[in-house]
Parts: structure tokens; sequence; C-alpha cells
């Protein structure tokens, strides 16, 4: 219903909220009860001065009866309505907005909250499954309980035991719960420290990504030549194997950095919509260059966020470069779907998908993607591939039909996917 049509609705609900009766509005406003009646059940248009009696009748402002529903609380209510999947009557969300805004305003701020939570198991799911002080403060608990337990069941057997043993499983039950007082009490502490102080990246892969993250995954005296990738190491301050991945990283970026200078290179993009098979061809470079290069270009000079995936045959992540909407963990358990493992099995050749992932807005994500060899082929031996996906989030929908993608099934609400590995733990009564 428009929101045109909606003013009569408007009307009939502010009469009755003041207690007045049809025939008492409809005489003060000059015209009969039937046709008050038709207005108020939108089969009539009205506007101009009738409005404005009416207005006046009801004591309210011409506006407040012929404005639509709160946009931005109607926008929410309809994302809201995605949750419950064809059982929501979408296309009466304005009609709830103008009659009873109040429950409108509920069912949207239920909807945040669930969002919201939504986001936060995903956050601990995530960092229970790749945080190895978590994974070993969790052993330590397991183990001292179960060494307890243990002790405690011979102590309370039928059996008759030497007072010398029993005194030493007295002793040992001492020791487990004086283990397991101290391994709680680290568990708690860390769990209760401020979020920013759990972050801090005890891996080498972690350090690099951080060090990247902060530098907004441009690194600009690479760009221009005044540094090389050895100067990026060293002014990084990271050292051991963060630091031989971080060279291998920055030498990648000097090579197509050197490929494709910055300042040609995007304003090629921008003008061809930053189209990777376009400018292929254009400069001709492999696919996987441009693919790169993209998410080098920074935000800040007015192109699109862009994210990045690269993996290895096996489907481990080399590098990552996340954007809003657009996240893989970071240790393993990604959704198979996405083009970045598809490419896999078509080596060589490029990839274009559209992606969507679950949840309310039911974001889409355009996806470009292809696998190389990384050496020369040999007899009787796998080739070494590498796979690079470049990732646009914020797409508007397009005609294909877009690839069902999540982040991991333990987190993914698609209960009917054939590549489900394990069950999710957050609900998954619909399948978005």
């Amino acid at each position: 219903m428009t929101t045109q049509r909606m003013t009569g609705t408007r009307i009939r609900e502010k009469r009755m909220d003041l207690g007045l009766r049809q025939a008492a509005v409809a005489e003060a406003v000059g015209v009969s009860p039937s046709y008050l009646n038709l207005i108020e059940h939108n089969r009539r248009r009205i506007g101009g001065k009738l409005l404005a009696d009416i207005a006046r009748a009801l004591g309210v402002e011409t506006h407040s009866l012929s404005d639509g529903a709160d946009r931005d609380l109607l926008d929410q209510l309809r994302n809201a309505a995605a949750l419950a999947g064809d059982r929501a009557e979408v296309a009466r969300a304005e009609e709830l907005v103008a009659r009873f805004p109040g429950w409108a305003e509920l069912v949207t701020m239920q909807a945040r909250r669930l969002a919201s939570q939504d986001e936060r198991v995903r956050a601990l799911t995530d960092r229970m499954a790749h945080d190895p002080f978590l994974a070993t403060a969790l052993h330590d608990l397991i183990s001292a309980v179960t060494s307890i337990r243990s002790t405690a069941a011979i102590l309370v057997s039928q059996e008759q035991i030497d007072a010398d043993w029993q005194r030493r499983f007295h002793e040992n039950i001492h020791n487990d719960s004086l283990r397991l007082g101290k391994s709680s009490e680290a568990l708690i502490a860390y769990l209760d420290a401020p979020e920013e102080s759990n972050q801090s990246s005890d891996t080498p892969t972690g350090q690099v990504d951080d060090f990247l993250a902060r530098n907004g995954y441009h690194l600009a005296a690479l760009e221009d030549g005044s540094a090389a990738p050895g100067d990026i190491v060293a002014q990084s301050g990271l050292t051991g194997a963060a630091a031989a991945l971080l060279a291998g990283i920055c030498a990648q970026y000097a090579a197509d950095a050197q490929a494709l200078p910055r300042v040609p290179f995007a304003e090629a993009a921008a003008a061809c919509g930053y189209d990777p098979a376009q400018l292929a061809v254009q400069f001709g470079v492999d696919f996987a260059t441009i693919l790169r290069r993209l998410p080098c270009l920074p935000p800040d000079a007015g192109h699109p966020p862009m994210g990045l995936a690269v993996c290895d045959a096996s489907g481990a992540l080399l590098y990552l470069k996340p954007v809003p909407g657009f996240a893989m963990p970071a240790t393993g358990g990604a959704c198979p779907l996405w083009p970045l493992f598809g490419a896999l099995s078509r080596p060589s050749q490029p990839l274009r998908a559209e992606a969507i992932l679950p949840g309310p807005a039911a974001q889409r994500l355009l996806c470009y993607a292809i696998a190389v060899p990384m050496a020369v082929p040999h007899f009787d031996m796998p080739p070494v591939l590498r796979s690079t996906m470049l990732v646009l989030p914020d797409m508007a929908e397009g005609t294909a039909q877009p690839v069902p993608v999540g982040v991991s099934c333990r987190i993914c609400p698609r209960a009917a996917c054939a590549s489900r590995r394990e069950p999710a733990i957050v609900g998954t009564a619909t399948a978005l």
C-alpha cells in the first residue's frame, strides 16, 4: 500500500485515539460521515484544504497525516522481516509502522539484538576454535578434572586400599585441585581482560596480518620505490618466521607494483568499473596479478573496499585481507563453497561468481578467482597450485543466481547445505 493511500489509515487511527466519533469529525470538516468513512479506508484520495481541516479537527499537524511512515524504521522493519522468510507480510510493513509504531520499534530492536548476539557468537566461536591460549587452557582444565575424577573413583571403590596408597591418592587429588584452581583463575583472567589485550597475535601469520592491517594493506613505500622489501621488513620490527612471511608478501607486492604502476592502473580500474578481465587485457598481465593488485588501491582515494584471499592446494589460507561483510577463518574450516576453493579444481581458468551470505541483510559479494601453478609441472607429481580470490562487497542484486556461502559450518544457519561438515551452534530454523 503506497504512502499516499495510508493517509486514511492515519486519520482513522488518530480519531480513534482521541475517542472522537466519525460523525462528529465529518460534521466539523463539512463532509458526510459516509465520505469520511471512504477516506479512512483509503478508498478516496485526500489533500489540500480538506486534509488541513481534518488535521485541525484532530489537533495535529497536516504532515503527520500525509507523510509516510518513518523511512528508517520502515527499512529496519523490512530487514527484520527477512528473519521470518516468506512468513512475514513485508507488503504490509508500512501499515504496521503507521498504525503501531511502538510495536514496529520493538520488532526492529529485537532484530538488532539478535543480529548483535549472532555476531558475538561468531566471534566467540572463532576465538574458541583458533585461539591457542584458550585451547591450551581448556585442555588443562579437562585434564585436571579427568584426573581428579579417576582418582576419586578409586578411593570410593569397595576395594580395600593400603593406607600408603590412600595418602598418595589424596595427595594427587590435592595437587590436581590446585592445578585446576590455577588454570581456572588464568582462564577467567584471560576472558575478563579488555578485548584489545587478547587480540595480540602470538603466531607469525597473525603478526604479519596485524602489521598489514595497521598499514591498511597499502605499502606506499613499495608503490613509489622509495623502499625495498627488506626495508619494510626491517621497519616492521618482526623477526623469525614472521619476518620471512612478510618478506615474501612484500616481494610480491613490489613486483606487482612495478608491473602495474598505481596511478595509471587506478585510473584504468575506475574507468572500467574494476573489471579484472578488461584490466588483464589492457595491461597484458596475468589474471592473478590483477586480482592481487586491485585490493592495494587505497579506499580513501575513492576506490571501493576490496577483499583478497590466497590459499594453497590444500585450502590453507596464505593471505587474507578482510573487508566489511567478508572474512574467513584464518586457520582453516572455511566454507568450501567459496570460488577460492572451486578454482583449485579448474586450474588457470578465471571464475566469476556472485556469492550471498546468510543472515537478515543477505549481503551479496562479487568474487573473481583463479588458481595457477607455482612451479614447472613434473610427471607423476601433483601440480603446485595457488588460488587467488578478489571480493567486492555491497553489490546490488544481479541477474545471476548467487552462490550461498558462509564463513564456516559452525556459525552458518543453512541447515540443508550439502557441504555441511558439522552442526551449527546458531539457529538453523530458516535457511537464509
